[in-house]
């Protein structure tokens, strides 16, 4: 298919838009259109990427624990169609969003850790009511 200057969606080539891409969200420009993809060049990081197996969430104990770095400022990737969307409100600088994006995200785990060793101690005392 040849690329085009706007899609269905009313996206056009040169507008800042959301893109997900695996487990992250970015701003972009977005530069070309070709059939269900688009190509996007990342200016900031909105969320960063998880970490580990995405097959497996949570699970630690999988073959292979991936690390997922953000893309990086001005690298260009290809995101399906449905998975980009306009982006309207000014686009925060990429260095400042990826520390924003890293710190929300090690919260995030924090809390999900913090949430494990409390329901870890509720089972075990369980257990205990249990025997």
């Amino acid at each position: 298919m040849e690329p085009t200057n706007q899609n269905d969606n009313g996206l056009k080539i040169g507008e800042h838009v959301r893109a997900e891409v695996r487990s992250g969200h970015y701003v972009g420009e977005l530069v070309e259109i070709n059939g269900p993809r688009a190509l996007v060049k990342v200016l900031a990081v909105l969320k960063h990427p998880e970490q580990g197996d995405l097959h497996n969430p949570y699970n630690p104990d999988v073959p292979m624990f991936h690390e997922r770095r953000a893309l990086s400022f001005t690298e260009k990737t290809t995101v399906l169609l449905r998975d980009v969307k306009p982006y309207l409100g000014s686009v925060p600088d990429y260095q400042t969003s990826l520390r924003a994006a890293a710190e929300a995200e090690v919260a995030s785990l924090d809390r999900l850790h913090r949430w494990a060793a409390k329901a870890l101690e509720q089972m075990q005392q369980l257990q205990k009511d249990y025997k």
